[in-house]
C-alpha cells in the first residue's frame, strides 16, 4: 500500500520526529509497502517532494491508503493531526483524537488514572502565579516537566528547594502547566503495546542508565542507557507490568500502539509513570526493540500497525 509518513512538525521534538520517520519509511519499504514522505515544517507547512500538499476532505492524502504520523509532541501527538486526518477520512496509525489529547496531557491522564485506582508516582500540577504549597508533600528530589511535551524536553531534576523556581520557569517556557513528580528509586521498566480492542504487550524491558537520570542525552546519545530485555524481575512482577500496561491502554482508549512506562519498587510494587501514544520509532528505539525481543521484527511490526489502522478506520466510520 501507499503509506504517507508524516515527519517534522511544529513542536520542539521536530528533530526526534525526523529520525523516527526515516526509520519508519525504510521499515515500510522492507515490508513491501510504498512509503510517501510528507514533511511538516516548524511553521506548519505540509510538503511532498518540495511541493505544497493540498488537504481537502474526500481527496485523501496524496492518494495514499493510510497515514503513519511519525510525529512527537504538540501539533502531532496531541490529537490535532489526528482530528485533521479524521476530517479527511484517511486511515491512520495510532490512537484517535480523544486518547491522543488525554495522553499528551500528563496531569489530566494521571488524574484519570488516579480516579481509576491505578498505582502511580505521586505528583502535582503547577501553574505560574498559583499557590504552590501542594508541592511540599512530594518531598525532594522531584522532577519538573512541561505537562504536554515529551522526549525529556524542558525537564529538570530538583534536589534542593532553591532549584525549584528555575526548574518551573524552564518548564513553563514550553507549557503554561508543569507537572512535578516525586522521585521513585525503583527500576525503570517499559512495555510496548500493539492492537486495538485486544492489545498485546511485549516483554517488559529494563532501562539501565549510565547517567544520573533519564534525560534527553541518556535517551538519544550513544551509551546513555542500556535496554535489558526481559527486565530482571520475578516472573509474577513482569506479568503484573504487562497486565497493567494493557489495562492502562484500554482505560485511556488507545489504539494501534503505545509504550507504557513504569517504576518497579523494592518489594515488587508496580507504579505507572506515563503512557506515550507515539513513542520514538527508530529500529533502536525502545518500542521497536521490545517487540523485536518478543519475536516481532521491525518491518512486520510496521505492517501490523498499518493493518490495525485500516481495521479501526473501517469499524469506526460513521
Amino acid at each position: 500500500m501507499r503509506v504517507a509518513v508524516l515527519e517534522g512538525g511544529r513542536s520542539s521534538e521536530h528533530h526526534v520526529s525526523l529520525a523516527s520517520a526515516a526509520a519508519v519509511r525504510a521499515g515500510l519499504a522492507e515490508a513491501g509497502h510504498e512509503p510517501v514522505r510528507v514533511e511538516i515544517s516548524r511553521e506548519g507547512r505540509w510538503s511532498h517532494a518540495g511541493a505544497p500538499v493540498a488537504l481537502a476532505p474526500g481527496a485523501g492524502l496524496l492518494a495514499c491508503e493510510a497515514v503513519f504520523p511519525a510525529l512527537h509532541g504538540p501539533y502531532g501527538e496531541d490529537g490535532t493531526v489526528q482530528g485533521l486526518l479524521e476530517a479527511l477520512d484517511v486511515p491512520y496509525v495510532g490512537a484517535g483524537v480523544l486518547a491522543s489529547a488525554v495522553c499528551m496531557d500528563k496531569v489530566l491522564s494521571k488524574d484519570l488514572m488516579r480516579s481509576a485506582g491505578v498505582a502511580q508516582v505521586d505528583y502535582a500540577s503547577a501553574r505560574e502565579g498559583e499557590d504552590l504549597t501542594a508541592l511540599e508533600r512530594l518531598g525532594l528530589p522531584v522532577f519538573v516537566k512541561p505537562a504536554r511535551l515529551g522526549s525529556s524536553v524542558g525537564i529538570s531534576k530538583v534536589s534542593a528547594h532553591e532549584q525549584l523556581p528555575g526548574a518551573l520557569a524552564a518548564a513553563w517556557e514550553h507549557d503554561p502547566v508543569a507537572i512535578v513528580e516525586a522521585m521513585s528509586h525503583g527500576m525503570e521498566v517499559e512495555c510496548s503495546l500493539l492492537g486495538n480492542e485486544a492489545p498485546e504487550a511485549s516483554l517488559p524491558g529494563e532501562i539501565v542508565l549510565h547517567a544520573d537520570w533519564y534525560d534527553q542525552s541518556a535517551k538519544y546519545e550513544p551509551g546513555g542507557m542500556e535496554l535489558v530485555v526481559p527486565a530482571r524481575l520475578p516472573e509474577q512482577v513482569k506479568e503484573r507490568v504487562r497486565e497493567m500496561a494493557i489495562d492502562v491502554f484500554k482505560r485511556l482508549r488507545c489504539a494501534g500502539m503505545a509504550r507504557c512506562d513504569f517504576f518497579v519498587e523494592d518489594g515488587g510494587e508496580v507504579l505507572l509513570n506515563e503512557l506515550n501514544t507515539i513513542p520514538g520509532f527508530t529500529e533502536t528505539s525502545v518500542y521497536a526493540k521490545l517487540f523485536e525481543a518478543s519475536g516481532l521484527p521491525y518491518p512486520q511490526l510496521l505492517d501490523r500497525l498499518v493493518t490495525l489502522a485500516l481495521e479501526r478506520h473501517e469499524r469506526e466510520r460513521w
